[in-house]
């Protein structure tokens, strides 16, 4: 008899520890997919609308609102508390998993995108917020309260701690965002298999029935993620009017080159940065005016961003510069410069030049560490329509460009278009006057795959711009023609535009206004 009794005790602890270990194992993964699911969605809102501040906080106050709904629901719930657990599980699985493409088509094939956006955010924050109440609940049964508050906490805690970092370090570049939120739908299946597993027998007859759901579900998001590289081929095309020869996406930005006969043109995030059918426009504007008002022929040029090597084919066109270093956040980015053969073809194989030296770094903290000084600085950076690059248009930035340069160096940025964001070009204007610059040289020229586009020059000497200077020889510009590109339109002028900070970055904005009707 104590024999029998002993392995009936021991038999019955060792059930209790696998269905102990099967909710804390279903408490950690709820955390890992719960931030996912919340930085999928923040994430894929900010790419395609903009505004990154805006839809992380919309994001994060409507998915703990959301959790907050789901956690009162769950004292409703009282019954077949393991049953309904895989079912919520399962649901998740289906609508976290396919969260993303659900995104993606409704923002290249319908104008719900937002409606969408909203429905997701709070299904999915519904659901998780019912998961941790009943994992407490169906804990009761092995441990006092404080004890599974405890454990299921930390557990989900940990999930979401590790969630964080591998969700920019190698979900994002190695997976990508479509296919993150498929594979963590196979995630919440898990769950539900596990729990199914071993608690099969206590939950009877439906299980059978929630078995064949966690198989389909399981086979479904399967054959999503076999299709998804057809449907982001075919997603992506459904965005540009020409065929797309490259796509990728980084741990910073989605790159895509595409190609009408001569027109090769390179997107970073949606946004042209180049049409090669007028690139030389912009890029001689960029270099050539600066460099023909120089009081002194630059021998070090620093260039931030540029990582497609076309303003360094115009810098290396000027003999007296001898050094030119390229800062580029993104490796892709220079990479494909340097491989593909029809951008390499435009910049003629600049990069590679023993005169350039390329840096891989963010251009602000490369501006923080710098000490040695230049006689250029040219910003060639993508427009501030986030928050990550709303800094680089900061007056904290500018006042590190102005510590970087010589005396009697000239700083010339790229502004974004005078036209149609107005205010965001002369805020820009102010903001590079306010980072410490004596003088500010405003001019404008039209590139016709941009529209009207702007520029600002400045320095701490006074320049003649009537009495420019081209030493080499350009496509576009020419040195009669250079002053009348510092005369703006009067309807064009902002006189009260607002300086941009680090801690009030009122440029992001600026630019999002103007450019709300136009994009």
């Amino acid at each position: 008899m104590t024999t029998d009794g002993t392995e009936a005790a021991d038999q019955a602890a060792g059930g209790n520890r696998r269905q102990v270990l099967a909710l804390v194992f279903s408490a950690f993964v709820s955390g890992l997919c719960s931030i996912i699911y919340e930085l999928l969605i923040a994430t894929t809102a900010s790419y395609f609308l903009g505004d990154s501040i805006k839809f992380f906080s919309l994001t994060i106050g409507i998915y703990m609102a959301a959790m907050g709904l789901g956690t009162f629901l769950s004292r409703y719930i009282e019954r077949h508390m393991l049953g309904r657990f895989v079912i919520i599980e399962l649901a998740l699985a289906a609508l976290g998993g396919l969260s993303i493409p659900i995104l993606y088509f409704a923002y290249a094939w319908t104008e719900l995108f937002f409606h969408a956006y909203l429905v997701l955010t709070v299904g999915i924050g519904v659901l998780i917020g019912l998961e941790i109440p009943f994992l407490t609940r169906l804990m009761d049964r092995y441990n006092p309260l404080k004890i599974n508050i405890a454990s299921i906490l930390s557990f989900d805690y940990l999930g979401a701690l590790i969630a964080t970092i591998a969700f920019p370090f190698f979900l994002l570049p190695v997976f990508g965002i479509y296919q993150s939120s498929l594979l963590f739908g196979f995630a919440n299946v898990s769950i539900g298999f596990v729990m199914l597993r071993v608690f099969g027998e206590e939950i009877g007859k439906p299980a059978r029935t929630m078995l064949a759901l966690s198989v389909a579900v399981t086979v479904f998001l399967g054959g999503m993620i076999a299709l998804s590289h057809a449907f982001l081929e075919k997603w992506d095309q459904s965005l540009y009017e020409d065929r797309i020869v490259h796509a990728e996406q980084t741990r910073y930005q989605r790159i895509v080159l595409t190609r009408d006969r001569d027109d090769l043109r390179l997107y970073l995030d949606g946004n042209l940065q180049f049409s090669s059918v007028d690139e030389y426009r912009y890029h001689e504007a960029l270099v050539h005016i600066p460099l023909g008002l120089s009081p002194r022929p630059p021998r070090r040029v620093l260039l931030l961003g540029a990582g497609d090597g076309l303003a360094a084919r115009e810098l290396l066109k000027h003999q007296a510069i001898a050094e030119i270093v390229l800062v580029d956040l993104d490796p892709a980015v220079v990479a494909l410069a340097r491989g593909n053969a029809g951008i390499r073809e435009l910049n003629g194989g600049s990069l590679d030049s023993p005169r350039v030296q390329v840096v891989i770094g963010d251009a602000f903290e490369y501006l923080r560490e710098n000490s040695e000084p230049f006689d250029l600085v040219i910003a060639d950076l993508p427009d501030p329509n986030n928050s990550g690059l709303a800094r680089l248009y900061a007056k904290q930035f500018y006042q590190l460009v102005h510590r970087s340069l010589a005396p009697g160096g000239l700083f010339v940025t790229q502004a974004t278009s005078p036209y149609f964001s107005p205010r965001a070009f002369w805020s820009i204007e102010a903001t590079v006057r306010a980072g410490g610059f004596e003088r500010t040289y405003p001019y404008h020229l039209n590139v016709p795959s941009f529209g009207e586009w702007g520029f600002v020059l400045a320095s701490d000497v006074a320049l003649d711009l009537d009495k420019p200077r081209l030493a080499v020889a350009t496509r576009y510009l020419e040195a009669d023609d250079i002053p009348k590109h510092f005369q703006f339109d009067k309807d064009t002028i902002v006189a009260n535009a607002g300086v941009s900070t680090l801690d009030r970055p009122t440029i992001l904005d600026d630019y999002l206004a103007g450019w709300q009707y136009y994009r």
